[in-house]
């Protein structure tokens, strides 16, 4: 059975059509990346994928079922600015989680938990190569550093699926890289599905399985929200095809400019 189903999902705000038409399944462990023109819905898709927004029409499944209408540890999030609490060393802000889950009033873990929380959180350090850090705080990071414990922080309630949302736009090529590799390898290790949004190209077709592509394809410029943005390219990824990836970057150029017009 498929991990993830879209069934004919829309996504409206009034008049304002922002999603129209999705269909498509996502089965355990593929890795999703998503391109597409600013304004095209694709942060507001991650965020129905987290639940902090509901579709207006159709079906988003999970194993079967309605996909659950508030976040939960089946999905963790990266956002492209970093989504760690400034107030708090590397190793609380791992550990909050299970902190706020042991004491949602509180947000502390007392005895064999917090131990327990403790050795979890500094194990999943280690894996995102934050070891030496873990009694930092986040001001005392690199941008690069910031990311990966964003990432450690989203992956220790052990989630199912993992949505990136531009993670890396802000990094310098160099950091960039090896966040690939290290996404990469906890997705192996974790068998993890993703869905990551991205304006480079090159990174989602480098990164991805599987290559979705956000398009208006249906534009009135008296209506600009009267249709919205549905999944035009879904291509397999795995072989170097530059005349499709030009050919993409045309038309996704095209959209954005007929979107601010």
């Amino acid at each position: 059975m498929a991990t993830l189903e879209l069934k004919n999902l829309w996504k409206e705000y009034g008049d304002d059509v922002v999603l129209e038409r999705l269909n498509a399944t996502v089965e355990t462990g593929e890795f999703v990346t998503i391109v597409g023109a600013s304004g095209c819905g694709k942060t507001t898709f991650l965020k129905m994928l987290l639940g902090t927004e509901s579709p207006t029409r159709g079906e988003l499944l999970l194993d079967g079922k309605p996909i659950p209408d508030e976040p939960d540890e089946t999905r963790g999030i990266v956002f492209q600015r970093y989504s760690v609490l400034p107030h708090l060393t590397a190793e609380r802000n791992v550990m909050l989680a299970g902190e706020l889950e042991s004491s949602r009033f509180l947000g502390r873990a007392f005895g064999r938990m917090r131990l327990a929380l403790r050795n979890e959180a500094r194990q999943m350090l280690e894996d995102v190569g934050l070891g030496h850090a873990m009694h930092k705080y986040p001001h005392e990071l690199s941008g690069g550093m910031q990311q990966r414990l964003a990432i450690a922080q989203a992956l220790m309630k052990k989630p199912r699926i993992l949505l990136l949302d531009e993670p890396f736009g802000a990094l310098d090529p160099g950091i960039r890289r090896d966040m690939h590799k290290l996404v990469l390898k906890l997705w192996r290790e974790q068998n993890l599905t993703v869905f990551m949004i991205t304006h480079d190209l090159e990174e989602g077709f480098f990164l991805g399985t599987r290559l979705w592509v956000f398009d208006k394809d249906r534009l009135d410029p008296q209506a600009p929200g009267a249709y919205g943005a549905r999944i035009t390219y879904d291509l397999p990824v795995g072989r170097d095809d530059a005349h499709t990836l030009d050919s993409i970057a045309d038309r996704v150029d095209s959209t954005a400019r007929a979107l601010n017009d």
